[in-house]
């Protein structure tokens, strides 16, 4: 989304608009690949997409009014905050480990679709990071089966924004479109890529991605 705020006279609105077409081709694509492969539990992702779709549609009607700039400090330490814990547990995310059953882990996981899902929709950035990390760290899944459960989340986040901004007009349907595919290829490749190396890989890319977002926002307030 970055790339699209720099372009001349571009609304933030229709720059997060058109970037939720594009992410969302990406985001079917991985998580096909994902799925076919590492066949997350459904019973925990379908209910928890449904929840951050609503949540997302509900967070992209109130983007319009969020004042530019407002968000990105809060984004900036909410990262550091998930980096520094990741790197201060080097097992973390290793092994599926569930925290709740039954009704509770279904709670659980709605909750987090909903919060991160109103997130992506008033904001975006950094929301697959935020739901492996909330997968992670709060369901008790591995890096790997939850990278493969956010992709279908954060699908339903994507369209559930999109639905929204395109019912408004927002969204830019050529650009989109063009850079979306970029975005498949990109999230095959991704997705084959993390699942031959597994959760400790995944781990590490997560990591980067978390690092360089940082880096990103940092630049964006203060440089």
């Amino acid at each position: 989304m970055a790339a699209l705020l720099l372009v001349p006279g571009m609304p933030t609105v229709s720059a997060l608009a058109t970037n939720k077409l594009s992410s969302a081709m990406g985001t079917a694509t991985s998580a096909a690949t994902y799925y076919r492969r590492v066949r997350p539990s459904l019973a925990t992702a379908l209910p928890t997409a449904l929840v951050a779709a609503v949540g997302s549609g509900l967070g992209a009607l109130s983007a319009a009014s969020v004042p530019d700039g407002v968000l990105e400090p809060v984004i900036l330490v909410a990262l550091v905050l998930v980096a520094g814990y990741t790197i201060l547990r080097p097992t973390f995310g290793e092994e599926t480990v569930l925290r709740f059953s039954g009704h509770r882990h279904t709670v659980v996981a709605a909750l987090t679709g909903a919060v991160i899902g109103f997130y992506d929709g008033i904001a975006g950035p950094g929301t697959g990071a935020f739901l492996v990390f909330a997968l992670v760290g709060l369901l008790g899944l591995a890096f790997l089966e939850a990278s493969a459960t956010a992709k279908i989340i954060n699908l339903a986040t994507n369209v559930g924004a999109l639905v929204v901004f395109a019912l408004h007009g927002s969204v830019l349907w050529v650009l989109g479109l063009t850079m979306g595919l970029a975005n498949l290829a990109g999230g095959y490749l991704g997705a084959r890529t993390a699942v031959s190396g597994g959760s400790r890989f995944v781990r590490i890319v997560f990591l980067v991605v978390v690092g360089v977002l940082i880096v990103r926002l940092a630049w964006q307030i203060f440089g």
